[in-house]
This record gives C-alpha cells, sequence and structure tokens, in this order.
C-alpha cells in the first residue's frame, strides 16, 4: 500500500497484438473475461501539453483484486506507450491508482512535484494523467478517475471475473453513456 496514492488497482502491458495477448492470459494463465474495446474513445487527450487524437486497443480483466490492462498502439500519436515501445520495450508499463476525488488528489500530487506527461478523460468523470518518469525513474505511474461509468465499468469487470469459467473470453465494452 502506498501511503501517497493507496492501493494499485492496475498494471498496464503494452503489447503489439492485443488478441495474441488476450489470448495467452486467459489460455494459459487463466485470466479472465477480456472486455476489449479496439478504439477506446479517449477526449480531452495531451501530451506534453498538446492536443492529439489517439487511436488505442484496450482489453481489461481482472486478477483477484487487481485489474489488467493490455494496450496496443494502432497509430503514432505521441504517448507514453509509444515511447515505451520506441525504446524497445513491451510487458509492464504502468501502475495505476484509482480515485474518486481526482481534483484534489492531483492537487496533492502535483505539490509533491509529480508533474503530467499524458492524460485525457474517457466516460463523464473518468479522467486519467500518466506522470512524467523524472521524479520516479521506471515504472510509470496513473492516477485515473473512477466516479462515474468508467468506475461502473471497473466494477463490471471485477464482478465478471469472479466465478469465470472459462467461457465466452473475449466481450465487449459497454458503452460508457449507457453505466
Amino acid at each position: 500500500m502506498s501511503r501517497y496514492f493507496g492501493e494499485i488497482r492496475q498494471l498496464g502491458y503494452v503489447v503489439r497484438d492485443i488478441e495474441q495477448a488476450m489470448q495467452y492470459w486467459s489460455e494459459t494463465l487463466g485470466v479472465g473475461p477480456w472486455y476489449y474495446n479496439p478504439k477506446v474513445p479517449i477526449v480531452n487527450y495531451q501530451y506534453d501539453g498538446r492536443s492529439y487524437e489517439p487511436h488505442n486497443s484496450v482489453a481489461l480483466a481482472n486478477s483477484g483484486f487487481v485489474q489488467v490492462e493490455l494496450i496496443q498502439v494502432r497509430n503514432d500519436v505521441p504517448s507514453m506507450y509509444r515511447d515505451f515501445l520506441q525504446a524497445g520495450h513491451t510487458g509492464l508499463q504502468h501502475v495505476a491508482y484509482w480515485t474518486e476525488d481526482y481534483d484534489a488528489d492531483l492537487q496533492r500530487l502535483q505539490a509533491q512535484g509529480f508533474k503530467a506527461k499524458m492524460g485525457g478523460e474517457v466516460g463523464r468523470q473518468g479522467r486519467f494523467v500518466y506522470f512524467d518518469t523524472g521524479l520516479h525513474p521506471g515504472t510509470v505511474i496513473e492516477l485515473s478517475e473512477v466516479a462515474g461509468p468508467k468506475g461502473r465499468l471497473f466494477d463490471l469487470i471485477r464482478d465478471s471475473a469472479r466465478d469465470w469459467d472459462g467461457k465466452d473470453p473475449v466481450r465487449s465494452f459497454p458503452d460508457l453513456d449507457t453505466l
């Protein structure tokens, strides 16, 4: 448990082939079901203070309390995921902490010296920020708001994993506007 962030709630893996990664995690590791979105609807996306339109595919599943995120970059928009790949890496890229009080936590972390590198929003009250690794070399840290529909999606994913029997290993993301 981090006294600054709370519990690590998500492990984010950047992969080159998301379908192959979902198959490995579900068949070999028994983790699933995966909720897959071939193009995550990110709005207000910024990288180093500049706006872009990323195209990322994402799959989410839980292994117990921890959510696993698989990310495949589909365009050449600047991102910390792209940076990770260009540095020759695949695998664990970030750990995420979840918050229902995003503004207060972001302000507190910035006061501690954390600097936003990348951020945006997925659904209403679904903001996220990735911090520059200058202050904390190594795995990137994400702060993710879960006060709105994204949080309800994460609850659905965790609940689906509890008694998953291995059937229907890949499922579509529900529309966040309906959660």
